[in-house]
């Protein structure tokens, strides 16, 4: 998986530049979303390691489904990617993409996962809190797990707060070990 992020990264990166200079980063945004979807299908992993395929097939096929969406820059990318056999890689590329896009116009995605669902003045309070902490506006993605018991785990870049239940116990018990 790590190794998909640092083959993923240059691309993002120029992507992003791309982006910039045709003042098109809303427009890459959907694109990579949709590329990104379709090369995630079921479907799709199962064309990829089938070497009866060509690349070109492979390139038609993600073309086609975006159609409507996908400039040439796009169907660019789509047949580098097919020629290096990467094509598998984009959800990682349009991931690192939104990652770095959010840097550049000084704004981070964090993610909260808690044990019940945040209402409205819980999630501005929170993104408030770590907008403090970050010096950067923040855009909050919510979701449950019930598994941790209570408190939630907040992933915003490097930054984790781990203050489920969960988290703590296992603190605490790492804690009696020593």
């Amino acid at each position: 998986m790590a190794e998909n992020i640092t083959i993923a990264r240059p691309y993002a990166e120029a992507l992003l530049e791309l982006a910039r200079e045709k003042g098109a980063l809303d427009q890459w945004s959907s694109m990579l979303d949709l590329m990104s979807q379709v090369a995630s299908a079921p479907e799709m992993a199962s064309l990829f390691d089938n070497p009866g395929v060509e690349p070109d097939q492979l390139v038609e096929i993600i073309g086609e489904v975006g159609k409507d969406t996908l400039d040439d820059h796009a169907r660019n990318l789509l047949r580098l990617l097919a020629e290096r056999d990467r094509l598998s890689i984009l959800p990682d590329i349009a991931a690192l993409y939104e990652q770095e896009r959010s840097r550049a116009e000084g704004e981070v995605e964090a993610e909260v996962v808690s044990a019940r669902p945040l209402d409205e003045a819980q999630q501005a309070k929170l993104a408030e809190a770590l907008k403090k902490r970050l010096g950067r506006e923040v855009r909050l993605t919510c979701r449950t797990d019930e598994e941790l018991l209570g408190g939630a785990v907040v992933r915003a870049g490097d930054l984790v707060i781990d203050g489920s239940a969960v988290g703590r116990l296992e603190r605490l018990a790492g804690s009696l070990r020593q």
